[in-house]
């Protein structure tokens, strides 16, 4: 279950992260509500996941489905660069979050 909290989390993550895009500094009201909602709920799950997980991990996947997700989004959504560069960087976050969770003994 915490791994599916974690998991939740970072798609949050990603969404609140997306969303500050949308706020303006946080000067449009709607916008910030969503962002600010998404992250309350984010790092609620988080912090109810790191219970049974190591610390370390948990944060480091949940920051690693954030980022990664974070930079997909603003290459298919937001026009932002596709180089082969930041693919191959975008795999390496996400190989070290599959490595963080299998060696993170639970």
């Amino acid at each position: 279950m915490a791994w599916i909290l974690l998991a939740v989390a970072g798609l949050l993550e990603v969404g609140w992260s997306i969303g500050m895009k949308f706020t303006d500094g946080f000067t449009r009201l709607w916008p910030s509500v969503f962002t600010g909602a998404g992250i309350v709920a984010s790092m609620l799950m988080l912090s109810v996941a790191a219970r049974t997980l190591p610390i370390g991990t948990a944060y480091g996947v949940w920051v690693g489905i954030g980022a990664a997700g974070a930079a997909v989004v603003g290459m298919l959504v937001l026009g932002e660069p596709v180089t082969a560069a930041r693919i191959f960087f975008i795999c390496l976050l996400l190989v070290a979050v599959v490595g963080l969770k299998a060696t993170s003994g639970h």
